[in-house]
C-alpha cells in the first residue's frame, strides 16, 4: 500500500465511528520501488492531500527523513521537495502490516501491499 492511498482511506463506515481518519499504520514489511519522477503529477496531487497525516504516516514507518512537516508556499518550484514527496508518496510501499481505526481500534490487515477494508455485516452502520 502506497502512502498516497493511505492518505485517502477512512473507516467511517464502521458502526459508531464518525470520522475514522487517519488510520494508524503498523508496518512489518516495507519495500521501496523506484518510480519515474513526474513533478507535474506531484505538484497537482499535493493540494489534495492531508500533508500532516502523510508526514505522520511516513514517520511512523521510518521514512520521513528529509521530508518537511509543513509545505512551503511555493513548493511546486522546489524540485528537491517534489522529489522527496514523490519518494514517500509513490516509491515507499507497505507490503505487510495493518491499519488501525483511531476511534474503534479495529485493525485492517495489509497483505501483499493490499489493505483489506472489508467489514462484516455486524460492523456496518
Amino acid at each position: 500500500m502506497k502512502l498516497i492511498t493511505h492518505n485517502m482511506l477512512t473507516s467511517k463506515c464502521l458502526k459508531g465511528v464518525l470520522t475514522g481518519y487517519p488510520l494508524a499504520i503498523k508496518a512489518t514489511n516495507i519495500k521501496v520501488n523506484e518510480v519515474d519522477f513526474n513533478p507535474d503529477f506531484i505538484s497537482r496531487i499535493i493540494p489534495k492531500l492531508d500533508w500532516e497525516v502523510l508526514w505522520k504516516a511516513a514517520d511512523s514507518i521510518g521514512h520521513s527523513e528529509g521530508l518537511p512537516q509543513t509545505i512551503e508556499r511555493n513548493y511546486d518550484e522546489d524540485k528537491e521537495f517534489l522529489k522527496k514527496a514523490h519518494r514517500v508518496l509513490l516509491e515507499v510501499e507497505v507490503e505487510e502490516g495493518y491499519l488501525t481505526c483511531p476511534e474503534s481500534g479495529r485493525q485492517f490487515p495489509i497483505t501483499k501491499g493490499i489493505p483489506n477494508m472489508l467489514l462484516t455485516e455486524a460492523e456496518v452502520q
